[in-house]
C-alpha cells in the first residue's frame, strides 16, 4: 500500500498523509496507471476500507475510523472443540516475528509488514492468516482443523479429561497429545486412564489386570499398531508397556466393536501411533523415579517420517521410593517373600529387575493415493533373584518379553474407495528359572505365544449416507507350555496350533443431518481345526432424541480361542502366574460372549450426563483361568458367567475447572454345571464402584484430586479356623460368601509446562497414589499352620502412599 501510494504521488502530483500503522496491513494489486486520480483513489477505498479526505488540491489525508489502534489480535479454536489452542505458533516470515498463542489460544502481534501470517501447531493442520483480516475492531476467532481423518460425529468432546472424547457409534477415544491431567497420573498412560471410564476397573490395582464389565484381563484384546499385544505391564503389571510419548490415537470399547476385531469377549484396545499427515522432525526426553524415555519423530522427506521410542527402568541403578513401594506392593505372597512374613526371605538374597521397551516406525506416502507403514515394538521385564548362605548359592529368575511388526499398505482409490493390507506377527515368551536353598530341586517353565495374521479391508462409499466395508482375515497361533523338575525328573512339553479364516462384511448409515448413526456387521469365522463356523453379529445404533439428548444401542456376539489359565499359584515364582493357553474345544471350550447395553446421553450448557444399562453373558470359560483361592483352586471344570450392570456418569464443566462423578453397578454370578456349588458370585465382581475427580486448567498449570471408592472382592471363609493333625485340610464355606472391606483411594497429580524457545518447552509433573495411606486389602487367601493346626488368613494389600515425578524436555 505504501508504495501504491508514493507511485501515485509522483503520477499526479500530489501528497498522502497518513499514519503507518493504518497502512501496513495492506499488500494489493496496483491500480491501473491510465486511471484517473479520482478512480484509483476509489480503488483503494474499496478495497481496504480506508478514508480518504481532500485538505486541498494537492494534499490527502488517509485514515482508518473504524477504531483498530491497537495490535493485530486474534483467536486460534479447535474446530471440534471451540477449546483455545496453546502453544500454536505465529510467525511472519520475511519480518523475522513470532510469537506463540496463551493457554486461552490468544495472541498479538505488532503491526509490522503486510505479509500473510503463517499458523502451525504439530496437532493442527497448516493455517495463514492476511493481516488485514485481524485489522478490525475486537480479536478475530479461527478454527484449525486437527492432523485426523475424518471419524464420526463427537458426542462429548471433553470426557473425564483433556484429549477424551466420546463418538456416536459408542466408542471413547483418547489423543495423548491433547491429554490434559487426571489424579495420580503423570503421564498420559493409556491403561490406567481406561480404568477412569465406568465399568472398568483393576481388581487388585494392576494394569495386567483390567476387569471391562466384570471380565478378566485375557478376555480384552490389545492391539498397537494392529499387532496382538500378550503382555501389556512392566513391572508384572503396575506400569503400562506402552510408552506414553507415542500414541497418536486410543481406541476403546466396551461394547459393540467393528466386526473386523474379534479375539476377545469382552473390551478392545486399539492404540494407534500412525498419523496421516508428515510432521516436521521433533522429540522429547523425559524421566520419572521408575524409568527414562527418549521419543523423536524425524522428517525424513516431504512424504516420510521415522518414529523411535525407547524406555527403560532405573530400578538396577537407583533405588527410588517410588521403586520401592511398588516392590512391596507387587512381590507379596510370592516366592520372593516368606509367606509367613510376608517379607525377603531371611537368607542372604539380592533382587535385580529392570524393564525396557523399544519401538521403531516408518511412514512413506507414494503419490497422493498410497501410504506404506512398517511398525516394530519390543518388550522385556527381568528379574533375577539370588539367595545364599555361607555354602550355597541359588540363583533364580523370571523373563517376560515381546515382539511384534506389522507391514501396512493403504490406497485410497478415490473419495469413495479405499483399500487396506495389512500383515502383523506378535511373539511373547514367559520362562522362569526356580531353585531353592532347602533343597536342589529346579523348576523351569515357559510359555510362548506366536501368532500370525494378515487382513484385507475394503471400504466403498456408495452414497453420501451409506458406506459398505468388506474384508478376509486369516490368522495361525500357536502356543507352547513347558514344565520340567530335575528331582525327581519330570518333563513336558505341550503345542497347539490353531489356523481361522474370518469373512467380514459390515454397513454404516448416517444422516446428513448425523442424528441417526448405525453400524451392523457380520463377522463369519471358520476354524480349521475344529471344521465348523461361528457366525458374530455387531450392531451400534445412535439416535439424537433431541437437542440435547441422545440414545445409544449396542449389542455384540464374539468369541476369543486365547485364555490365560493358572496351573499352580506359585508357578513362575509367584509372581506372573497366568499362562496362555490354547481351545482344544473340550477341557477348553471356545469362549463365546453375548452383550446388550442400552445407553442415553444428555449434554446441554456444560453439563454431561450418561447412563448405560447391559447384560453379559461369557460361556466356555474354564475354573482354571478365574484365579480361585479356595475349595475349587485344583479343580478343572467348565462353565458360563453372567453379568447385568448399569453405568452412570455426571460431568460439568466450569471453563477452567471441571469435575465428574461416576457410578458403576455390576450383579456377576457364575455357573458352573460340575462343581459342588453351582452357581455362586464372581471372583471379580465389584458390586458397586464410584469415582470422583475434579481437574483445574489455567494455562499451563494443571491441578487433579480424585478419589476412588467400591465395594470389597468376594472370598471364601473357613467354616473353622482348627483342622486335624489326621486330615489338615480347610474346610471352606460355601463359595464366595463374604467381601473383603471397602477399598478407598485418594490420589493427587500436577502439572506445568515453561517455554523454553520457539520449538522447545519443560514439562514437569507430580503425582501422590494413595494421598491418605489407606491400607486396602485387595485379596485374601487361607493356609494350614501345621505348627499349631490351625487356618491363617494372608492378605495382599494395595499400594502405600507412593509419590513420583516426571521432567520431560520437549525439542
Amino acid at each position: 500500500m505504501k508504495n501504491i501510494l508514493g507511485i501515485i504521488s509522483k503520477q499526479h502530483q500530489v501528497r498522502f498523509s497518513y499514519i503507518e500503522d493504518e497502512i501496513v496491513v495492506y499488500a494489493l494489486t496496483p491500480p491501473d496507471q491510465n486511471w484517473p486520480l479520482e478512480e484509483k483513489i476509489n480503488y483503494l477505498k474499496k478495497l481496504t476500507q480506508l478514508q480518504f479526505k481532500q485538505i486541498n488540491e494537492k494534499y490527502y489525508t488517509i485514515f482508518n475510523d473504524q477504531k483498530v489502534d491497537k495490535p493485530l489480535c486474534g483467536f486460534l479454536l479447535d474446530a471440534e472443540t471451540g477449546k483455545g489452542i496453546e502453544n500454536a505458533t505465529i510467525r511472519i516470515a520475511k519480518a523475522h516475528y513470532t510469537t506463540f498463542t496463551d493457554a486461552d489460544g490468544h495472541f498479538e502481534i505488532p503491526k509490522i509488514s503486510s505479509d500473510v501470517i503463517q499458523i502451525q501447531h504439530q496437532g493442527y493442520q497448516t493455517f495463514t492468516i492476511n493481516p488485514k483480516d485481524l485489522n478490525v475492531p475486537g480479536c478475530p476467532k479461527f478454527k484449525l482443523q486437527a492432523h485426523l481423518q475424518t471419524l464420526a460425529e463427537v458426542i462429548t468432546q471433553r470426557y473425564l479429561a483433556t484429549g477424551i472424547s466420546k463418538k456416536n457409534d459408542g466408542t471413547i477415544v483418547i489423543k495423548p497429545k491433547k491429554f490434559g491431567l487426571l489424579p495420580g497420573l503423570i503421564e498420559p498412560d493409556v491403561l490406567q486412564t481406561m480404568q477412569q471410564v465406568p465399568g472398568i476397573i483393576s481388581i487388585d490395582e494392576t494394569i495386567s489386570n483390567i476387569n471391562v464389565r466384570g471380565g478378566t484381563h485375557d478376555q480384552n484384546l490389545f492391539l498397537w499398531n494392529g499387532i496382538r499385544m500378550f503382555q501389556t505391564g512392566h513391572f508384572f503389571g503396575l506400569i503400562s508397556a506402552f510408552n506414553p510419548s507415542l500414541a497418536q490415537n486410543i481406541t476403546l470399547i466396551k461394547n459393540g466393536s467393528s466386526a473386523f476385531f474379534g479375539e476377545s469377549v469382552s473390551s478392545l484396545v486399539d492404540i494407534s501411533s500412525q498419523s496421516n499427515t508428515t510432521e516436521d522432525t521433533n522429540a522429547s526426553l523425559s524421566s520419572n523415579m521408575i524409568s527414562a524415555e527418549f521419543y523423536s519423530k524425524v522428517k525424513i522427506s516431504d512424504n516420510s517420517n521415522f518414529t523411535f521410542s525407547a524406555r527403560r527402568s532405573l530400578t538396577d541403578i537407583l533405588e527410588s521410593p517410588t521403586y520401592s513401594n511398588y516392590s512391596k506392593r507387587i512381590f507379596q505372597n510370592t516366592i520372593i517373600t516368606d509367606l509367613s512374613t510376608n517379607e525377603i526371605i531371611g537368607y542372604k538374597s539380592n533382587v535385580d529387575f529392570y524393564f525396557y521397551d523399544i519401538t521403531a516406525q516408518f511412514e512413506q506416502k507414494i503419490g497422493t493415493k498410497h501410504q506404506f507403514n512398517i511398525d516394530v515394538i519390543a518388550i522385556e521385564n527381568t528379574l533375577q533373584f539370588d539367595q545364599s548362605t555361607a555354602d550355597l548359592n541359588k540363583n533364580s529368575s523370571l523373563e517376560q518379553e515381546s515382539f511384534g511388526g506389522s507391514l501396512q499398505w493403504k490406497t485410497k482409490w478415490n473419495a469413495n474407495h479405499f483399500t487396506e493390507f495389512k500383515g502383523y506377527f506378535s511373539a511373547y515368551d514367559l520362562n522362569s528359572s526356580n531353585q531353592t536353598l532347602e533343597s536342589n530341586q529346579i523348576l523351569d517353565q515357559k510359555n510362548k505365544v506366536l501368532d500370525f495374521g494378515f487382513q484385507v479391508r475394503n471400504s466403498n462409499r456408495l452414497s453420501d449416507q451409506l458406506t459398505l466395508n468388506t474384508g478376509y482375515q486369516f490368522n495361525e497361533t500357536g502356543v507352547t507350555n513347558f514344565d520340567q523338575v530335575n528331582l525327581p525328573f519330570f518333563s513336558r512339553t505341550i503345542t497347539n496350533v490353531l489356523l481361522s479364516h474370518v469373512g467380514i462384511v459390515e454397513s454404516i448409515y448416517e444422516t446428513k443431518n448425523q442424528k441417526t448413526f448405525i453400524r451392523a456387521g457380520l463377522r463369519a469365522n471358520y476354524f480349521d481345526k475344529f471344521g465348523f463356523f461361528l457366525a458374530e453379529p455387531r450392531l451400534q445404533f445412535n439416535q439424537a432424541l433431541s437437542n440435547h439428548w441422545r440414545l445409544e444401542i449396542l449389542g455384540e456376539q464374539k468369541s476369543q480361542t486365547l485364555s490365560q489359565i493358572i496351573d499352580l499359584q506359585q508357578d513362575f515364582l509367584g509372581v506372573e502366574k497366568r499362562r496362555w493357553t490354547l481351545a482344544n474345544n473340550s477341557t477348553i471350550p471356545i469362549q463365546k460372549s453375548n452383550q446388550l447395553s442400552l445407553g442415553f446421553s444428555f449434554k446441554k450448557s456444560n453439563w454431561l450426563v450418561t447412563l448405560d444399562n447391559f447384560y453379559k453373558k461369557i460361556t466356555g470359560i474354564t475354573s482354571s483361568s478365574q484365579g480361585f483361592l479356595n475349595q475349587f483352586e485344583t479343580e478343572r471344570a467348565v462353565g458360563n458367567y453372567q453379568v447385568l450392570g448399569s453405568e452412570f456418569l455426571i460431568q460439568k464443566s466450569f471453563n477452567r475447572f471441571y469435575t465428574w462423578l461416576s457410578y458403576a453397578y455390576n450383579d456377576n454370578q457364575y455357573d458352573f454345571k460340575t462343581l459342588t456349588a453351582n452357581s455362586f458370585p464372581n471372583n471379580f465382581e465389584v458390586t458397586h464402584a464410584v469415582t470422583w475427580a475434579g481437574i483445574y486448567e489455567w494455562k499451563k498449570v494443571k491441578f487433579a484430586l480424585g478419589a476412588k471408592w467400591h465395594t470389597g472382592r468376594p472370598i471364601t471363609t473357613p467354616v473353622n479356623f482348627t483342622v486335624s493333625e489326621t486330615n489338615p485340610n480347610i474346610v471352606y464355606n460355601t463359595p464366595n460368601n463374604e467381601n473383603l472391606k471397602d477399598y478407598f483411594q485418594v490420589n493427587f497429580s500436577a502439572s506445568k509446562e515453561w517455554r523454553l524457545g520457539d520449538k522447545s518447552s519443560l514439562l514437569t509433573s507430580a503425582s501422590v497414589l494413595n494421598v491418605l495411606n489407606t491400607q486396602n486389602s485387595i485379596n485374601r487367601f487361607y493356609r494350614v499352620n501345621n505348627a499349631n493346626n490351625i487356618v491363617e488368613s494372608v492378605d495382599t494389600f494395595s499400594l502405600e502412599l507412593t509419590p513420583n515425578i516426571n521432567v520431560k524436555f520437549i525439542f
